[in-house]
C-alpha cells in the first residue's frame, strides 16, 4: 500500500472529501478538550490538512512548541510542504516533516502532548503495535485523538457481493469496542469512543473507483476480484432516489489519555501522596 499511497500524492487532494470532513469533525471534538500541548503530531498526515489545523489551534510559534507531520510515504510529506504557506516556511514556522512508520516512530519517549491521526489506523492489519508506539511517545497526560473506519463501511458493496454471490473482498475493519480494548491494552486510560455514518454518493461506479485510486487506497480497500465478478457486483449496487450510488462509511472516533505510570521499568510500584 505504501507505493500506492506515494503515487497518489499529486491526486490525493482532489478526492479527499471524506478525510477533510472527518478532520473538521475531529477538530470540533477538540473544542471540548482543555489541552495546551507543547508538541503535537499528525501521524499519517497525507498532504497536511491535519497538521495545519493543529498549527492553527495551538500556535506552535509560541515558546518552544513544535508541530510534526509524520507519514511513511515521502511524496505525501513533500506535498504537505508545498501546501505550507511560503511565509511560514521563510520565518521557520512551518511544521517539521518526518518520514516514519507509526509502528516504529523515530521519536523519543514522552515527547508529544497530542497525537492526531485521521483515517490511518484502519489500514494496519493489527493496530495494537501502533497504539503502543503512540503511547510510548506521548507524555504523561498527553492525548491521542483519532478517527478510523468501522465495520459497516461500504455496507452497500458488501450487500451487493452477497446478492450476486461474488467473493467479499472489501476490507474488514475493527469495531469501536475492539479498538477500545486495544487502547487499554496499549496502556491508555479511560478511552472515549463514538461513531457515526457518513454517506457519499457517486454518479457511477467509475467515479467511485477513480476516487479510491486518486486516494491511493483502491486495492487496499476493495481487494481484488476478476472483472466479471466486479461487473456483476457493481451492477447490483443499489441506487438512491436520485439514481446515484450511495457509499456509506462508518467513522469511529476515539480520544484516549496517557495516564501516569503505576509501575517503574524495574518493577517497583509508583505511589502518589497528596497533601491536604
Amino acid at each position: 500500500m505504501r507505493s500506492d499511497f506515494a503515487r497518489a500524492a499529486e491526486s490525493y487532494d482532489s478526492a479527499a472529501v471524506l478525510a477533510r470532513e472527518v478532520g473538521a469533525r475531529m477538530g470540533a471534538r477538540l473544542d471540548l478538550v482543555k489541552i495546551a500541548p507543547r508538541r503535537v503530531a499528525d501521524i499519517g498526515c497525507a498532504t497536511g490538512d491535519g497538521i495545519r489545523e493543529l498549527h492553527r489551534r495551538y500556535g506552535t510559534a509560541k515558546g518552544d512548541r513544535l508541530a510534526i507531520a509524520i507519514d511513511y510515504a515521502l511524496p505525501m510529506l513533500l506535498a504537505a510542504r508545498r501546501r505550507t504557506p511560503r511565509l511560514q516556511r521563510l520565518i521557520g514556522r512551518a511544521p517539521h516533516l518526518l518520514n516514519g512508520d507509526v509502528r516504529a516512530l523515530p521519536l523519543a519517549a514522552n515527547t508529544l502532548g497530542l497525537v492526531w491521526s485521521n483515517l490511518m489506523l484502519h489500514w494496519l492489519d493489527d493496530p495494537l503495535p501502533a497504539l503502543r508506539e503512540i503511547h510510548r511517545v506521548l507524555d504523561v497526560g498527553g492525548l491521542l485523538s483519532f478517527a478510523t473506519f468501522g465495520p459497516d463501511t461500504l455496507k452497500e458493496l458488501r450487500a451487493a457481493s452477497t446478492k450476486v454471490g461474488a467473493q467479499a473482498t472489501v476490507k474488514r475493519f475493527l469495531d469501536m469496542h475492539d479498538l477500545g480494548d486495544m487502547l487499554v491494552a496499549a496502556g491508555f486510560g479511560d478511552p472515549v469512543m463514538d461513531m457515526e455514518m457518513i454517506t457519499l454518493t457517486y454518479p457511477s461506479p467509475r467515479s467511485f473507483l477513480t476516487d479510491q485510486r486518486h486516494l491511493g487506497v483502491r486495492d487496499a480497500l476493495l481487494g481484488h476480484q476478476n472483472w466479471r465478478d466486479w461487473r456483476r457486483l457493481l451492477e447490483a449496487w443499489p441506487r438512491d432516489a436520485d439514481r446515484r450510488l450511495p457509499a456509506s462509511f462508518e467513522i469511529v472516533y476515539g480520544h484516549a489519555w496517557k495516564p501516569a505510570p503505576r509501575q517503574l521499568a524495574d518493577g517497583r510500584a509508583v505511589v502518589t501522596f497528596h497533601s491536604r
